[in-house]
């Protein structure tokens, strides 16, 4: 049986989080999710998934790679008797090249993206092709 993958991407505020602290910690719980699109885009995803690494807020920029370790369980920052979802992450490697949120809207190939349509969606999934096409951008 084969499994077909699927790319996602996760936003951080790099002075909550940075790249370069995950990096440091090789994994990471992906909690404190709080919007229920998002939450189950958490749920869908699956062991082996890829992961864009993006940075929100000041950098705006797509900074490293990951993947799904474990898929979805109880968040365990989640106030007693709410229904939110977690997943474990690994950091894979940061890009040697930034991909910003300029250049992702100046080409059109990436204006599907949700990243660019719901701009304040934390947890997205991404084409395979437009994956793909980051990835080189960030090697």
């Amino acid at each position: 049986m084969i499994i077909a993958m699927t790319s996602w991407l996760v936003k951080q505020e790099p002075s909550k989080y940075p790249f370069s602290l995950f990096w440091k910690e090789k994994t990471t719980i992906w909690d404190g999710v709080r919007n229920y699109q998002a939450r189950n885009f958490l749920r869908a995803m699956k062991v082996g998934d890829s992961v864009l690494y993006y940075h929100s807020v000041d950098e705006k920029a797509v900074v490293g790679l990951a993947q799904v370790l474990a898929t979805a369980f109880p968040d365990p920052t989640s106030p007693k008797g709410e229904d939110w979802s977690s997943v474990k992450l690994k950091a894979v490697r940061a890009f040697a090249h930034p991909i910003t949120l300029d250049q992702l809207k100046a080409d059109k190939k990436f204006s599907d993206l949700l990243l660019l349509r719901q701009s304040r969606l934390s947890v997205m999934p991404i084409p395979a092709k437009l994956f793909s096409a980051i990835v080189r951008l960030g090697a």
